[in-house]
């Protein structure tokens, strides 16, 4: 497999969109979240990310209101907005037997600890490492359009994350990108352990 160091925003665009296909599950309860907790706790790697309402007013800013946990099967969105984040999501958090696979991990926690203190343990943040696969690019978007030729549409963003119901356009999205974590982690570990990429050659300007 040929590994490309950076891909235009151009490019991104004419790629054709990524949607995760697993099962998504919305948790509105202490109980639902220790349930799905109780699932994660048996996975060996596991993808996240959060949303947070956006600010329009400056000044103000919002806590997370979501957090998405992703097997390769299964995501969960956590409604952290009604639940607040559960004892058992922080013992997940905290837990050395599972990886946790996210991209700017520290912006998502510093965020996560103005719901509740935690220390995070096993997390591995994608920024830091594509580096040695030669990608440079640092954007979630970017690094899945590079390694699969796919996009991840970023339409939902700027939505509102404490809506009272999600739309499946948000819960699409929300899902997706949790997922798209740990997919990347699982290509970037094949070609580690087969050895089977090459970097693409630098493209150089041509000088007029």
């Amino acid at each position: 497999m040929i590994v490309k160091r950076t891909i235009s925003k151009e490019a991104v665009k004419e790629l054709p969109k990524a949607v995760f296909a697993g099962r998504i599950f919305v948790i509105q309860t202490e109980a639902e979240a220790d349930k799905a907790v109780a699932y994660l706790q048996s996975q060996a790697v596991v993808g996240i990310d959060s949303e947070t309402r956006p600010s329009f007013t400056k000044g103000q800013s919002h806590k997370v209101a979501l957090l998405q946990i992703s097997s390769d099967e299964c995501c969960f969105l956590f409604r952290l907005n009604i639940t607040g984040l559960t004892p058992s999501l922080i013992e997940l958090l905290e837990n050395p037997s599972v990886m946790k696979i996210g991209l700017s991990l520290r912006d998502d926690f510093m965020m996560l600890h103005k719901r509740a203190p935690f220390t995070p343990q096993k997390c591995i943040d994608l920024q830091d490492y594509v580096r040695p696969f030669g990608i440079q690019d640092k954007s979630l978007q970017k690094i899945y359009g590079i390694l699969f030729n796919e996009k991840i549409s970023k339409s939902q963003r700027l939505s509102n994350w404490e809506a009272d119901v999600l739309t499946d356009a948000q819960k699409q999205y929300a899902a997706t990108d949790a997922w798209a974590c740990l997919h990347i982690y699982n290509l970037l570990q094949e070609l580690k352990a087969s050895g089977n990429f090459e970097l693409a050659p630098e493209e150089t300007e041509t000088i007029k």
